[in-house]
């Protein structure tokens, strides 16, 4: 299987179906298209216009077939592995998994406009004043916090192992840490519990070594060296 992402620094749809792939320990190939402009005739658009029909990643390619969308790619994954348990075996909670990854999905739009993800970057000072000055921000993430709160135990993940919801949160766990929005104390535990992932974890480390700054990317920073996170 061949998957293409984005920059691990700033896609974080990319991220998604990657941890799933990377977690479960399912094949993959992967194919890294740098961000650029995304002009209809950039090197980013050339090269996916010829994978997806939407130009865009992540893209999954199973010999003759092509998914796009990151939810689609998981429930692809998921069908084609049932034997590996992407979504919780018991039913209630893969339910719940389907739902809050959903509401991922389609929700928490000011999150996504104002917080991008940016992992190597420090940009607590912006995440200040849109906390103070956004309450659609504070509600959102508000909202987030009370999913997190209902995963069945503190210590583990939002149904129980880890599943595609974790996936799907570990951006949100980034946005969080980068902007240093604030966050109960529970929550922050479940934010260690993303962390500590092995499969987070490497996503991370490939993200901070890029060092590729894309400027359409990064409506707070004006270079690359600028508010890098310790």
């Amino acid at each position: 299987m061949e998957l293409y992402i984005g920059n691990k620094n700033y896609s974080s749809w990319s991220m998604r179906p990657w941890l799933v792939m990377k977690h479960f320990d399912l094949p993959m190939d992967e194919h890294l298209v740098a961000f650029d402009d995304f002009a209809a005739d950039g090197q980013f658009k050339k090269t996916m216009s010829v994978m997806s029909p939407t130009a865009k990643v992540p893209t999954l390619i199973d010999q003759e077939m092509v998914v796009w969308d990151s939810l689609a790619i998981c429930e692809y994954l998921a069908e084609s592995f049932a034997e590996k348990h992407l979504w919780p075996i018991d039913k209630t909670q893969r339910a719940r998994a389907r739902s809050i990854s959903a509401e991922m999905h389609s929700s928490f739009t000011t999150l996504r406009q104002y917080c991008s993800m940016n992992i190597e970057a420090d940009l607590r000072f912006i995440g200040t004043k849109l906390w103070n000055d956004l309450p659609t921000l504070r509600a959102e993430v508000a909202r987030i916090e009370e999913i997190w709160a209902e995963r069945p135990e503190i210590n583990g993940f939002l149904c129980g192992e880890f599943s595609i919801a974790d996936a799907f949160y570990a951006p949100v766990v980034m946005r969080l840490l980068s902007y240093g929005l604030p966050v109960s104390e529970q929550s922050q535990q479940y934010m260690q519990n993303i962390l500590a992932n092995s499969a987070v974890n490497a996503w991370v480390m490939q993200a901070q070594a890029e060092r590729q700054f894309v400027q359409n990317q990064e409506p707070y920073r004006q270079h690359g060296e600028q508010f890098i996170r310790g």
